[in-house]
């Protein structure tokens, strides 16, 4: 099996590249901006491919989509895991905003879905695992630019779901919640008894991640009783904007908005190298 990972220097790109290279015969192609984290996971796991790349770059699908059919000749599953956070309000940010957390949370995921769906089709049973978040079904303020991309990722990958199984090509959703991570620990919410359970681990979300790619399961929220969240959004709606819209500090699936504002990415994503977006 050959499986390739993106954000995957740290995090649950990581976590998910560790869980994979335990499938009997897996090689894993990992993609990210650090390259020298790339290197020292290769060697931790092994070996792997090593693929340095900013998903944001018009260049990078079709480099990334070429060196995999050189080393290669075939892709088993995709995981599209890289991310940013979102900005704020859009108050602050704007269009500019919305327009840097589209290009990377959903422009890049597509751009590099399509550079390598043909080789996908040749490689059938294939998969591509689409990772989104629970703000990729409900939102709420100051969280406008990430929850749009993450709808967008959400309502694509469904989409393709139905689209790339004639061709069998298993298209999955995975929608994390919290996720404590080194860069987020979330001990404010690890350290409540009543909110502990909305916590989930980077291992739980990689095995999530198995089970939408390689047990192919159309959708799995990590942890499992986030599915309950867009349920009381669409069941109730008053009730579910009176819990969300008191300026409470946390939001499913993304950075706090001080976090946001420093730059740093929502857990289940790796931390950027620089200021730009992570990838």
């Amino acid at each position: 099996m050959i499986a390739l990972v993106t954000g995957a220097s740290s995090g649950i790109g990581a976590a998910t590249a560790r869980r994979l290279a335990r499938e009997p015969g897996a090689r894993l192609v990992l993609v990210a901006r650090r390259r020298e984290r790339l290197e020292a996971l290769a060697a931790e796991l092994g070996g792997a491919t090593v693929i340095a790349a900013d998903l944001t770059d018009p260049g990078a699908p079709a480099r990334i989509a070429a060196e995999v059919e050189r080393e290669h000749g075939r892709l088993d599953l995709l995981v599209n895991n890289a991310g940013a956070p979102g900005r704020g309000s859009f108050g602050r940010g704007g269009w500019a905003g919305v327009q840097a957390i589209m290009a990377l949370n959903f422009d890049s995921q597509v751009r590099l879905t399509e550079a390598l769906l043909p080789l996908l089709r040749r490689s059938v049973p294939s998969a591509i695992v689409n990772v989104a978040s629970v703000a990729g079904r409900v939102a709420r303020a100051s969280a406008g630019d990430y929850s749009a991309s993450k709808f967008a990722l959400t309502g694509w990958t469904e989409a393709l779901h139905l689209e790339e199984r004639r061709h069998g090509v298993h298209v999955g959703l995975v929608l994390p919640g919290f996720v404590a991570t080194e860069g987020f620990p979330q001990r404010e919410l690890v350290n409540r008894r009543l909110t502990r359970w909305l916590v989930s681990s980077e291992d739980k979300v990689a095995e999530a991640i198995v089970d939408a790619g390689l047990r192919r399961k159309a959708e799995r929220y990590a942890p499992r009783p986030y599915a309950l969240v867009p349920v009381v959004r669409a069941l109730a709606p008053p009730l579910y904007r009176r819990a969300v819209g008191g300026g409470r500090r946390f939001t499913p699936g993304t950075a706090t908005n001080p976090v946001q504002e420093a730059g740093r990415v929502p857990d289940g994503h790796e931390p950027p190298a620089g200021p730009g977006p992570a990838s």
